[in-house]
C-alpha cells in the first residue's frame, strides 16, 4: 500500500469550523445585547430624569414679582428607583442659586430648548445630570430659570450587571445550541462518507458492480469517478483472465509437441552420445514445461483469489477425475494411484482453483515419490470441514523449515535433481486460504513419505 499524508478529519475540521464561527457569533450577540441594554439603561433614566426636571420646573412660578419654587413630592419619588441611589437638584435664576445644592454642577447646553445631559464625578461618586432651562419674565425684565437634577448610577449598574449575567447565560446557551448543531452536522456529513465506504467496503471481492450509494451532490464526482475505476479495473481484470488462459494454451501446446518430436527422434538415434543430448533435451523440456504451467496456474490463483466465483462444488466427483488424468503420468512410474471418498462432499467454491490445487498436490505427489510405490489419496469429512489427504512414499519434507515450502518458488533442500519450480505448494496454499481453509504438510510417522491435507470449509 503506498503512504499517503492525512490530512485530518473532515467532521473534526468541520466541526471546528462550526464551533470557532458559533463562538464569534456568540461574542458578537453578546456585546450587541450588552451594548443594547446599556443604552437603553441610560435612555431611560434621561427621560426619567428630564421628566423630574420639568416637573420641577413647572412648579417654579413668579408671584409678587419673584420667583416661589414649590418643589412637587413626585418630582423625586419618580426617581426613586434603588434605596442606594442618591438624588440631588439645584434651581438657579440667572446663575445664582435659588435652592439645592449650590455647588452641584450644570448639564454643558448647546442651542436649543431641549434637556441637555452630562455624566459627572460629584461627591465622590458618579452622577447622571439632566438640566432644564426656561425662561420668565420678572417685573417685565427677562429672567432665565435653571433646574438640575442628578441621580447616582448604582441601580442602573445593579440593572446592568444582571442584564450582563443573563447576557453572558444566553452567550453560552448560544454557543451550547450551535456546538450541538455543529457536531450534528460534522456527523451528518461524514456519515455521508461512511455510507459511501461501508457501501464499497462490505462488498466481496468479485463485486464489481457500480456503486450507487446515495450521497450529497458535492460527493457525486467522488462517486462517479469511483465508478469509473470500478469499470476499468473490471475491464483489465478481464483481459488479464482471458490472457493468461491463452497464454497457458499457446505456452503448453508448443512444448508438448517438441517433446513428442524429441521422444520419437530418441527412439530413431542409436548413437549414445546424441542419446544423452536428446534426454538432456526432454528434461528441459518438461522442465520449462512445468515452470511456465504452473507460472500460469499461480497467476491465474493470485487473479481468482480475489474475485471468486462460489459455486457449489463436488469434491468427490472432481477429485476422482483428476486422479483418473493424472493415473497415466503415475503408471508411467509403475506407482498405484489409488482414491478413497467415504461420502459425497459439498463446498462453496471457485472450480477451477480447487482443481489447481488439487492437481498440483497429485503432481507432486507422484513427482517426488519413487517409482513402483502407491499414492493414498483419500476425501473424508471432519467436523464442518471437508479434508482431501494424499499420502506417499517419497522423500517428503527437509526436517527444518518444511513450513516455508508453501511461499513462492520454495523447494525443499532434498529436492535436488528433482525438476520442480517450487510453486506447486504456493498454489495449494493460496487457494485453501482464499476459501478459509488451510493446508497442512508433515511427514509420515515411523516410515517415508509425505503426507499433505488440504480442508475446505463444507457448505
Amino acid at each position: 500500500m503506498w503512504p499517503f499524508r492525512a490530512p485530518g478529519s473532515i467532521r473534526l475540521r468541520l466541526t471546528l469550523q462550526l464551533l470557532t464561527g458559533a463562538a464569534v457569533m456568540a461574542l458578537v450577540l453578546f456585546f450587541i445585547v450588552y451594548s443594547f441594554a446599556r443604552q437603553i439603561g441610560a435612555e431611560s433614566q434621561d427621560r426619567i430624569l428630564s421628566a423630574s426636571a420639568t416637573s420641577i420646573l413647572d412648579a417654579t412660578t413668579v408671584q409678587s414679582g419673584n420667583i416661589s419654587v414649590d418643589i412637587p413630592y413626585s418630582a423625586f419619588t419618580m426617581l426613586d428607583n434603588s434605596v442606594d441611589d442618591r438624588v440631588f437638584y439645584r434651581i438657579t435664576q440667572d446663575g445664582d442659586g435659588l435652592t439645592g445644592y449650590d455647588d452641584l454642577p450644570s448639564a454643558r447646553q448647546d442651542q436649543g430648548t431641549g434637556p441637555a445631559f452630562d455624566t459627572v464625578t460629584y461627591r465622590g461618586e458618579e452622577l447622571r445630570i439632566a438640566t432644564l432651562t426656561r425662561r420668565v419674565s420678572v417685573g417685565g425684565t427677562p429672567t432665565r430659570i435653571d433646574v438640575t437634577v442628578g441621580q447616582t448610577r448604582d441601580a442602573q449598574a445593579d440593572v446592568l450587571a444582571r442584564i450582563l449575567r443573563m447576557t453572558v447565560l444566553l452567550g453560552f446557551g448560544f454557543f451550547a445550541a450551535s456546538a450541538l448543531l455543529a457536531i450534528l452536522a460534522g456527523r451528518s456529513t461524514a456519515a455521508s462518507l461512511s455510507r459511501l465506504a461501508e457501501s464499497v467496503s462490505r462488498r466481496g471481492p468479485q463485486d464489481l458492480r457500480p456503486v450507487v450509494a446515495e450521497v450529497p451532490s458535492e460527493m457525486r464526482p467522488l462517486v462517479t469517478s469511483l465508478n469509473s475505476l470500478i469499470a476499468r479495473l473490471s475491464a483489465a481484470l478481464t483481459r488479464t483472465e482471458d490472457f493468461i488462459a491463452e497464454a497457458a494454451h499457446r505456452v503448453r501446446t508448443p512444448l508438448a509437441t517438441v517433446r513428442a518430436h524429441g521422444e520419437n527422434t530418441l527412439r530413431r538415434v542409436s548413437k549414445e552420445e546424441n542419446r544423452v543430448s536428446l534426454r538432456e533435451m526432454i528434461r528441459a523440456i518438461d522442465e520449462s514445461s512445468r515452470a511456465a504451467g504452473q507460472l500460469l496456474d499461480h497467476a491465474m490463483v493470485s487473479l481468482r483469489a480475489d474475485q471468486l466465483e462460489l459455486s457449489p462444488v463436488s469434491l468427490r466427483p472432481l477429485v476422482a477425475d483428476l486422479v483418473d488424468r493424472l493415473r497415466p503420468v503415475a503408471e508411467l512410474k509403475d506407482m498405484d494411484l489409488r482414491f478413497e471418498a467415504s461420502e459425497e462432499q459439498e463446498v462453496m467454491g471457485d472450480t477451477i482453483l480447487i482443481q489447481n490445487a488439487v492437481r498440483n498436490l497429485l503432481d507432486n505427489a507422484i513427482k517426488y515419490a519413487p517409482p513402483e510405490t502407491p499414492i493414498d489419496v483419500s476425501l473424508t469429512r471432519e467436523g464442518t470441514r471437508a479434508t482431501l489427504t494424499i499420502r506417499d512414499q517419497g522423500i517428503g519434507f527437509p526436517a527444518t523449515g518444511a513450513d516455508a515450502l508453501t511461499g513462492r518458488f520454495a523447494r525443499g533442500e532434498n529436492a535436488t535433481g528433482v525438476i520442480g519450480s517450487g510453486l506447486g505448494l504456493t498454489i495449494a496454499d493460496e487457494v485453501a486460504r482464499a476459501h478459509g481453509g488451510s493446508l497442512t504438510i508433515a511427514n509420515i510417522e515411523g516410515g517415508p513419505g509425505a503426507c499433505v491435507r488440504l480442508s475446505l470449509p463444507l457448505r
